[in-house]
């Protein structure tokens, strides 16, 4: 029977103590006391912030334990890298480190203490953590593996003191994702262990000393597992070719979810504007968001040589922002960095990472080829404000469902009353009004039309260079089929936005209404090049320039593909039985037929043919026609 008092729980267990404590007690006791009740309240704050309770925490050590193992790794990693920050501020002899260990544990509980193998564990594992560093246990392992984007070392069984059976262990590596299980160290560890050494030597050739760190005792960032060209979806283009990844929400709140797309997206838009880089679009990218994703296989699936990879973590009105370019053809590291900064100071950040990726990349601008951020419309008391509504509208847009669609609106119109003076607000709102057009939803077609022409126009007023604004623009002169403005824009936004999915796909979509599929087809390829995840909408405008162009088992298979990624989008089903009928594939235009009715009963041919945005009316009576052969009405 257990021992009144007693109660034994699984928990995860963070132990912390400082690396060569005795030498720098033996320098200066009154500093070193300074500097340690200082860290060990900023490692407790962090335990608090992560959902932990602070154990015991005598002389130099610190105990901790967590109902979850996840919030004990996170919290160990912001330690070691607010404590890092922290030293460059202390001589070099007056630096601190702390060495961490976390484990996965049975523990006895008494009143408010810890004890048992489970907590020893944790104090052996931190014995096997390099100053600065973190180890895990390989129970904890499991449980973290696929959920946090770091690489992990593993170290072997080792064989701890009073502990009779072999803990696996394995090294928290900060700057990577790889998992190494080969059991071996890289060589820059053995580096590391001799920074020592190498500093005295380094002391004694004072000239040298700034080569020798550079070359010798600043360990090498880890490498990952190198992409292979001919495994490679796509060719490699001839200019650098980059992928930005959904940058990881370290935060505790999931609502910071839309605060680290919107820097994701940031980064990408930036990025895109630069002629001679290459950029992958959102919509790929952000299909690895939250799956545990190698370089390599980004490298390979979307055909780029550069992968950007990033997490955001906010607490209060401070983030902090890590970040790491790698080359995949070689497995470097060619720049990583961290930030803290306040969180009205995200715009600048954004315009910092920019250009460093640039550089990084080596991409030289010309004058006016620089990466532009829209910090100028967010300035002021309620800027950062704004800004968040108009990530969160955007977030809501993109969904395009009705519900979302219509609290899009609402928030669309709160950003234009809190900053009037903002075009990204009449932009989201333009985009409703556009929706609105398509979904029909609205009562009155024509009148909405134009709300969404006024608003992209009042945009434009403020800002005459945006090239989401010239696109948008573009689809609606479309829609009310004045098609020369409609090219004119679309050229418009493909000149500001070279790289840009949407500026392409909306130009060639207006060159496809205006009778000119086959010049369409080249802009649809160069989309679906920087896009190679494309959604619904984009293949179904595919699909037009094939069918517009005569290229009609082609326009088959964009059909199709727009079908296989939407099942239930009518308008695909309506364009590819209008195509089966004009090959003469009675049988396979009469099944499309029947989907088209078991989607909307109601359906009118009528009503169909009024929202058709060709210039030539024989287009729209040529595919009316092959819809009635199908048998619809």
């Amino acid at each position: 029977m257990e021992q009144e008092g007693f109660h034994r729980k699984l928990t995860a267990i963070l132990s912390a103590d400082v690396a060569g404590y005795s030498r720098l007690m033996q320098d200066d006791e009154a500093a070193t006391v300074t500097t340690l009740e200082a860290y060990k309240q900023i490692i407790s704050d962090l335990v608090k912030q992560h959902r932990g309770r602070v154990v015991d925490s005598p002389g130099d050590n610190l105990l901790a334990d967590f109902a979850s193992v996840v919030d004990a790794v996170q919290c160990a990693v912001a330690t070691q890298k607010e404590l890092q920050a922290r030293n460059t501020e202390l001589p070099e002899n007056r630096k601190m480190q702390f060495r961490i260990g976390v484990n996965l544990g049975d523990v006895i509980e008494e009143e408010s203490r810890i004890y048992g193998d489970g907590v020893n564990i944790a104090a052996r594992l931190e014995s096997l953590a390099d100053p600065g560093g973190i180890c895990v246990s390989k129970t904890a392992f499991d449980q973290i593996e696929t959920k946090l984007p770091f690489g992990y070392e593993y170290l072997g069984e080792q064989s701890v003191k009073n502990i009779a059976k072999a803990v696996g262990a394995y090294r928290v590596v900060l700057e990577s994702r790889i998992t190494d299980g080969q059991g071996a160290r890289p060589k820059a560890q053995g580096s590391r262990r001799r920074v020592a050494f190498i500093g005295l030597a380094a002391m004694l050739v004072i000239v040298a000393g700034g080569a020798l760190w550079q070359f010798f005792i600043r360990p090498a960032a880890p490498t990952v597992e190198k992409a292979d060209p001919k495994q490679m979806a796509f060719p490699l283009p001839d200019v650098p070719s980059i992928a930005v990844l959904p940058f990881v929400n370290m935060s505790k709140d999931p609502e910071q979810e839309f605060l680290c797309d919107g820097m994701t997206e940031a980064i990408i838009t930036a990025l895109s504007k630069v002629p001679r880089l290459f950029v992958i679009a959102r919509n790929s990218t952000f299909t690895y968001k939250g799956k545990p994703t190698k370089v390599k296989q980004v490298s390979e699936e979307l055909g780029v040589r550069y992968v950007l990879e990033g997490s955001l973590q906010r607490s209060d009105d401070h983030l902090r922002i890590t970040c790491q370019l790698i080359d995949a053809l070689t497995g470097d590291h060619l720049w990583s960095e961290r930030y803290d900064r306040d969180l009205k100071d995200i715009f600048a950040l954004q315009d910092e990472i920019t250009i460093k990726v640039l550089t990084a990349t080596r991409v030289k601008l010309t004058e006016g080829e620089q990466a532009v951020t829209w910090e100028k419309y967010f300035r002021g008391k309620q800027g950062l404000e704004c800004y968040l509504k108009i990530l969160e509208c955007s977030n809501y847009l993109s969904r395009a469902t009705i519900e979302d669609h219509n609290v899009a609106r609402r928030i669309a119109e709160e950003s234009i009353a809190i900053c009037p003076e903002n075009p990204l607000g009449y932009l989201n709102l333009a985009g409703f009004h556009r929706q609105d057009f398509y979904f029909g939803t609205t009562s009155s077609p024509r009148e909405t039309l134009e709300k969404a022409v006024e608003l992209v126009q009042k945009a434009l007023s403020i800002d005459d260079s945006i090239p989401r604004a010239h696109a948008l623009l573009s689809d609606l002169y479309s829609a009310k089929r004045d098609h020369d403005k409609a090219v004119a824009e679309g050229e418009r936004a493909v000149a500001l936005d070279p790289n840009g999915v949407v500026a392409h796909e909306f130009y060639a979509l207006s060159l496809v209404y205006a009778g000119r599929p086959e010049e369409a087809i080249p802009f649809f390829q160069k989309a679906i090049r920087l896009n190679p995840f494309s959604s619904t909408g984009f293949f179904l405008h595919y699909g037009h320039a094939f069918l517009g162009a005569g290229r009609l088992e082609e326009a088959v298979s964009a059909y199709k593909k727009s079908i296989q990624l939407s099942p239930n989008n009518i308008f695909a089903h309506i364009r590819l039985a209008a195509t089966y009928s004009m090959m003469g594939c009675e049988k396979e235009a009469r099944a499309e037929a029947a989907e088209i009715l078991r989607l909307n009963p109601k359906f009118s041919m009528d009503s169909w043919a009024k929202r058709q945005n060709y210039k030539d009316p024989s287009e729209t009576d040529k595919i009316a026609n092959a819809l009635r052969k199908a048998g619809m009405k």
